[in-house]
């Protein structure tokens, strides 16, 4: 990080989804434009941002959806990152080659260049959350990316509960860490278990920014969703039964853990959050949690499980 560099302002696009791919795709870019024209410049979508959330039942035709990046979404998008001048993170499912998939988020620079791209590194696969099925697990690690507007990191939803991921993308110099996500409650379970959901959510997110002196950016969609998708004229309804309501509530917090910036839980919006570089630099000096790690006894952690001895 450059001395004195200057503040920006961030955006975490907080949209629902329909069934049609292409209408997901122009709203994205819409909601892009906005948020360059409030000042943004960087701005983060959602994860799987161009279809409902289609991982709640495994279905063979849905591979149709994938694309490879760059590709048919990376073009529209790094014309509206070009004519905005604006970086962009935008989470989307790659065709890599026949028969291998990934959920992947691609950093587009302010020129309309592919800057790079991360592939989620942990897949979930849980009742409505059936990713395995879909997604072969990341292969290019964790990754910081130098861009226009400092160094970024983005994981990817799953990725949001390990601290290792965010240390390690923390060491790489990223200055903000953004979580692109799809994350919902089971109706059923809401009225008993939501509150505390969203609160484990936000919380580890938190941590993450204190633990590692960063800011974070974690953007959700909203709305109740099957899974339908309607691609190239064709639509692939959703399972029967309540779907899932996603909790949306996306929010910036900054190094000290501070929220920021936070959505509400049913609306599309724009987050808007302004970003002091300084903060950075001054909440590690104030708490030297990188000065004070004893890597010469983490050797463990890269074990499965520590049998006592």
């Amino acid at each position: 990080m450059p001395p004195h560099a200057p503040n920006k302002k961030i955006a975490l696009i907080q949209m629902s989804c329909t069934p049609d791919t292409q209408d997901n795709l122009h709203k994205a870019a819409s909601f892009i434009r906005d948020a360059a024209h409030a000042g943004a410049s960087i701005i983060c979508l959602p994860e799987l941002f161009r279809a409902q959330y289609f991982c709640q039942r495994e279905d063979h035709a849905l591979f149709d959806i994938a694309e490879s990046i760059p590709g048919p979404s990376t073009e529209v998008l790094a014309q509206v990152a070009r004519e905005e001048k604006i970086v962009l993170i935008a989470s989307l499912f790659e065709r890599r080659a026949p028969g291998l998939y990934h959920n992947t988020a691609a950093v587009i620079e302010s020129d309309g260049s592919l800057a790079g791209v991360y592939r989620k590194m942990h897949i979930p696969d849980d009742p409505l959350y059936y990713e395995k099925f879909y997604f072969t697990p990341g292969d290019l690690g964790f990754r910081a990316f130098s861009t226009s507007q400092g160094k970024l990191g983005t994981l990817v939803c799953w990725d949001q509960w390990y601290p290792e991921a965010a240390r390690i993308t923390s060491l790489m110099g990223a200055e903000t860490l953004f979580y692109p996500t799809a994350i919902g409650w089971h109706p059923s379970e809401k009225a008993e278990f939501g509150e505390a959901q969203y609160s484990a959510w936000q919380t580890m997110q938190r941590a993450h920014a204190i633990a590692n002196g960063v800011f974070v950016g974690a953007v959700n969609r909203v709305g109740h969703e099957h899974g339908d998708v309607q691609h190239n004229g064709v639509l692939l309804k959703g399972p029967e039964g309540a779907g899932l309501e996603f909790w949306g509530g996306s929010f910036i917090a900054d190094p000290f853990g501070r929220v920021i910036a936070q959505a509400s839980h049913d609306k599309e919006e724009i987050l808007l959050a302004e970003i002091d570089p300084k903060l950075l630099e001054d909440t590690r000096r104030n708490w030297p949690f990188l000065r004070d790690r004893r890597i010469d006894a983490y050797s463990g952690i890269t074990k499965r499980f520590l049998d006592a001895e």
